[in-house]
């Protein structure tokens, strides 16, 4: 599947009201550091964030995790597999 046509379904399913699950790359900007492949099994998305208060809205994506009930972001280009399914850029 499609980057963006996975992040296109995740929104449709978020829309209504259909949990999904996600696999990424960590990548804390702040520090240059990874803490490996974060597996997510229950996740809705949040609202998009402005560029105003998220230099880096366009590129990321906010969801919340079902699961621990923490709001989270992922890099897009991070983007591993959603739904079990391999994405690629």
């Amino acid at each position: 599947m499609k980057l963006f046509d996975a992040i296109h379904e995740m929104r449709r399913l978020t829309r209504e009201g259909v949990p999904f699950s996600l696999s990424y790359m960590s990548y804390n900007e702040t520090k240059g550091t990874s803490d490996g492949i974060i597996h997510v099994r229950s996740a809705k998305l949040r609202a998009r964030e402005r560029k105003e208060f998220n230099r880096n809205a366009e590129d990321q994506e906010a969801y919340l995790n079902l699961d621990t009930n923490e709001p989270r972001r992922f890099w897009h280009p991070l983007l591993m597999e959603f739904n079990g399914e391999k994405v690629t850029l």
